[in-house]
């Protein structure tokens, strides 16, 4: 399986509803070109979700 990377936009690519909020740039998880997260209003957000998601935790 791909790596997970995180792709940052900034200005008028930033969802309108962030823009709203006064957010001038957002992040996104993305795999092979695809992205697999909608978009997180911090770097810290997507890098703990990266981890999340690329090294999943099984719990029993």
């Amino acid at each position: 399986m791909d790596p997970i990377s995180i792709m940052s936009v900034i200005g008028s690519a930033v969802p309108a509803s962030l823009r709203e909020l006064g957010l001038l740039a957002c992040w996104y998880l993305v795999r092979d070109g695809q992205p697999v997260s909608g978009p997180l209003t911090s770097l810290t957000d997507a890098k703990a979700l990266a981890s999340r998601l690329q090294y999943p935790c099984l719990h029993a």
